[in-house]
């Protein structure tokens, strides 16, 4: 059994994410992009767009500020990731694609998204025309359907049966979705999505695939509990917990004690253990760092939930609150909004751990605000009186 304690823990889940590397000294172009991508092995997409939507944050929180269409080109317009149901909505390297068809074949038995297999199996011969159609003038809007039909709020909910059976098409691998500018999505048909070359690999078993998966969540934590490791691809839990005495009997896991914890954990076998991390990052509420709540508290003592859900009166730190990771330590917490007609980054809240030096936490967090605002094409920052850190980022910010 490895050993490890609770330092250690964070510098091997730090350096697994990047946190160990230094930033690009020139500017960052594709090759920074797919380094990082390779480490997370997805990024999960959002269209909320409080700060910006939250898929350009990662680059951000790793590489410094870079130019945000490079995102995008990356992203969608050179067939090196394609978009698929993993963590939430996410974009992942194509080279994961064979991992995922387990879950587009459940979907096709009626396994899951029992509210789209409704659609399917009433409606058969709308979908095969929404389908034909995509793939006479693919890449497409669900907007220019010939026949979106309206809703019906009897069964359909809130979206039209076009927008259903495209939803559809896409859960079962027929179609797939590349973003706009303004990310809206553009369907088209899955082959003309991912190369030839990995749709012609053979396709794993179930049980297969989701150990790779497994394997690829430990590489991408560093270590973690078996919790930890199934909600990175959001596996089935019982059937991919079951998978992981297999994996440690292959040495493709090792099993951990971390101080403190007392659930097991499970190392990558390639797994660094850097020296120090000497690091400064605003982290998207949907970073691997943060996005599970359970695992920042045992790894992090930090206690964050978002509450864009919760109503304003109720809020503790404010609607949209980014973490901020200042070494190895998450030290205090951000509620941003860009305001674009402004042409501004307000923080409207600024808070600091007890922990935590304020001035040293103020002047380290001023440096990302300011490459933030950059980033999302905003020219200054505005810091409210609010939180128990603002006193010291405003002095900070002048």
């Amino acid at each position: 059994m490895n050993e490890l304690s609770l330092n250690q823990a964070r510098r091997i889940a730090l350096g697994a994410q990047g946190f160990a590397d230094s930033r690009p000294p020139g500017r960052v172009d594709r090759r920074h992009m797919r380094k990082v991508m390779d480490r997370l092995k997805l990024i999960q997409l959002d269209s909320v767009p409080v700060v910006m939507r939250t898929q350009y944050m990662p680059f951000f929180s790793r590489l410094g500020p870079y130019r945000a269409e490079l995102f995008d080109e990356t992203g969608y317009g050179h067939g090196e990731w394609f978009e698929a149901w993993a963590h939430e909505a996410s974009l992942l390297p194509v080279a994961t694609e064979p991992l995922l068809r387990w879950h587009k074949e459940r979907a096709r038995q009626g396994k899951t998204w029992q509210g789209l297999v409704k659609v399917a199996k009433k409606e058969p011969g709308y979908v095969q025309a929404v389908l034909d159609q995509v793939a006479e003038k693919g890449p497409m809007l669900t907007s220019e359907l010939e026949d979106a039909r309206p809703r019906d709020g009897e069964w359909w909910g809130s979206r039209s049966l076009g927008q259903l059976a495209l939803d559809w098409l896409f859960r079962i691998g027929a179609i797939g979705v590349r973003r706009t500018l303004s990310f809206e999505k553009e369907f088209d048909l899955f082959e003309r999505i991912v190369p030839p070359a990995v749709l012609a690999q053979p396709t794993p078993t179930d049980a297969d695939a989701m150990k790779a998966l497994l394997v690829q969540s430990a590489a991408a934590h560093g270590v973690g509990t078996a919790d930890c490791l199934v909600d990175y691809f959001r596996l089935p839990k019982v059937e991919a917990k079951a998978l992981i005495p297999e994996l440690v009997e292959d040495g493709q896991l090792v099993p951990t004690q971390i101080e403190g914890w007392k659930k097991p954990a499970f190392m990558h076998p390639d797994a660094k253990m850097p020296r120090k991390i000497s690091a400064q990052a605003l982290l998207s509420p949907f970073d691997p760092v943060c996005w599970n709540r359970d695992r920042a508290l045992a790894l992090f003592d930090f206690y964050y939930r978002i509450e864009i859900y919760v109503p304003k009166d109720k809020r503790v730190f404010g609607y949209y609150v980014l973490p901020f990771l200042m070494d190895d330590t998450l030290v205090g917490r951000f509620d941003i909004k860009t305001n674009r007609a402004d042409g501004v980054l307000e923080v409207r809240g600024s808070f600091v751990e007890d922990s935590a030096d304020p001035a040293e936490v103020a002047e380290r967090a001023s440096q990302e605000l300011r490459g933030l605002a950059t980033l999302a094409g905003v020219g200054n920052v505005v810091v409210a009186n609010n939180g128990n850190l603002a006193p010291a980022l405003k002095a900070a910010m002048r």
